[in-house]
């Protein structure tokens, strides 16, 4: 994993001012951590049933041996309903520690390749504890919204576990903190060598002119550094997914960029001739209509695209959680975790705003969203396939933004994967494994093996028999007596060997999002309606 600490001389509090490009402004650093306790010498998490990330079925029971902050043995001992032999068991040995976890599931923890750590005055702490209550333990920013000096430090003060976070692997927005827009492939070199020489983990694009990403592609490959696109529909035109990864692009996000790549019969979408990009509705809208115009499933235009992208290892990041309130409104906006987890703030934001971006709601109707439906089943059926092909999909949230609240919309991304057609353990490898690989670190966190990161994922209820059980408010289940339960959440996030209370840093979310509607006097309502609280 990538330490930045030999780079912080370089960043100062002007830099901080100059990089920080956020829409919200800069917003509140991470408090000193008081929570979590260890790493300790020796840490023996007992008798659990193990899920390891590689797409491997579970075991158990096992015992995983940590020491400071890596797994050093993983231990079978013993079969399912038999007592376990004491003898198979590893030693704790003095001041060591031990969870007893008989019935508990043992995941890695998860890893978020689009996690924005920024929003309207938004604290850092709230993110990062709704990142960390759901199990995120390591999080890449594309972007970096609160400037890549802001994430460094912070990157940093995670590294050193001195603040309740996962691992930050911030990527820099391209051109961000230059003097003016990049214009000549001389500048896009010379500022990405100036990222990398200030320790940004990897570059995220929108699209620019072709000589300029080749500049920028070339150089971030040279130095070692991440990369991935938003395919802005302003760029798209000269630039869409295929011509991006042929000049050395790793990861998309999103899909933008994917249909124009599948294009037979145009080049650009068929915008409505009084379509304005600057018009949210617009964009939205019309976004909803563009899987429809490429090429069909399994023809052979399809077909040499993803066979083109799989033979350069490409990685796609689907997101399908950031648009899933452009399907069905009324279910994002009235999710369940809104009414304790959500700030005020952000529920001005996401409320309908011709000036704020993905606000859209100006006229959202039921053409709109059926286009959007029928837009996820060609989506879907293009990422299972690329998944059932060898292709690398990983998870990322985009959250933030439309409805989608940090922590929660990873699992709902969990969730849409399975309605496109993964199964569990696949989705468990998205989540985990090819995050890992997409940002170069599987060597370091993504499965549980030995000499690995002591990065865990502690349940005690089955992900894979039910997804739901991972969302911090659990899931609903009726207990034999007849009556009305929550089951699952999840139990214990361990990152580096620090053992956190997931549920406890949930409570510290509630009483941070109460504290807010007290003081302000706010109530959640829905646009046009009255208060629900």
């Amino acid at each position: 994993m990538r330490r930045t600490s030999r780079f912080l001389g370089l960043i100062t509090f002007a830099l901080f001012g100059v990089m920080a490009s956020s829409a919200f402004g800069q917003n509140p650093a991470a408090p000193e951590r008081t929570e979590g306790n260890g790493p300790y010498s020796r840490l023996i998490l007992r008798g659990a049933t193990l899920i390891d990330g590689s797409g491997a079925p579970p075991r158990s029971p096992v015992d995983i041996v940590v020491e400071n902050n890596r797994i050093v043995d993983i231990v079978d001992v013993g079969f399912p309903g038999v007592p376990i032999d004491p003898r198979r068991r590893p030693v704790l040995g003095p001041d060591g520690h031990e969870i007893e976890l008989e019935g508990h599931f043992v995941l890695p923890g998860f890893v978020d390749l689009h996690g924005h750590l920024s929003g309207p005055s938004t604290p850092a702490e709230y993110i990062l504890k709704l990142w960390m209550a759901h199990g995120i333990t390591t999080s890449a920013d594309p972007g970096s919204g609160n400037g890549i000096g802001w994430m460094l430090e912070h990157q940093e003060r995670s590294a050193q576990n001195q603040i309740v976070a996962p691992r930050l692997l911030p990527s820099a927005g391209f051109g961000q903190g230059h003097d003016g827009p990049i214009s000549t492939p001389e500048q896009a070199r010379a500022w990405v060598a100036e990222m990398a020489d200030l320790g940004a983990h990897g570059i995220k694009f929108f699209g620019m002119r072709p000589d300029i990403m080749q500049a920028a592609l070339e150089t971030a490959g040279e130095r070692g550094l991440y990369s991935t696109m938003h395919h802005a529909q302003l760029n798209v035109a000269w630039m869409n997914v295929i011509d991006s990864a042929r000049l050395g692009l790793t990861s998309m996000q999103h899909w933008y960029g994917l249909p124009e790549a599948l294009f037979t019969d145009r080049v650009v979408q068929n915008y409505p001739l009084d379509y304005d990009y600057n018009n949210e509705q617009d964009r939205f809208s019309e976004a909803g209509r563009l899987w429809e115009q490429a090429a069909p499933p399994h023809s052979d235009h399809w077909n040499a695209v993803m066979n083109e992208l799989l033979e350069l290892d490409f990685t796609l990041v689907p997101t399908f959680v950031a648009y899933e309130t452009t399907r069905d409104f009324m279910r994002m906006a009235r999710a369940e975790w809104h009414e304790e987890h959500t700030l005020p703030s952000l529920w001005r934001f996401y409320s309908p705003n011709r000036a704020a971006h993905a606000s859209y709601w100006f006229d959202w109707g039921t053409e709109e969203e059926v286009a959007w439906k029928k837009n996820y089943q060609l989506w879907f059926t293009f990422v299972n396939e690329y998944k059932n092909r060898g292709g690398r999909v990983a998870i990322g949230t985009d959250s933030g933004y439309s409805y989608n609240l940090y922590g929660f919309s990873f699992v709902r991304e969990m969730e849409l994967l399975r309605e496109a057609g993964f199964h569990p353990l696949e989705i468990l490898r998205s989540a985990t494994l090819h995050g890992a690989e997409a940002l170069g670190v599987a060597d370091q966190v993504g499965t549980i093996e030995v000499g690995k990161y002591a990065d865990f994922v502690v349940l005690d209820e089955n992900p894979l028999a039910n997804l739901k059980t991972l969302y911090g408010m659990g899931a609903i289940r009726l207990s034999d007596a007849n009556e009305v339960e929550r089951v699952g959440s999840v139990k214990y996030t361990i990152k580096d060997g620090i053992i956190y209370d997931a549920r406890a840093l949930l409570q510290d979310v509630r009483d941070m999002v109460r504290s807010a509607k007290d003081h302000e006097g706010f109530e959640i309502t829905q646009p046009g309606r009255g208060p629900f609280r």
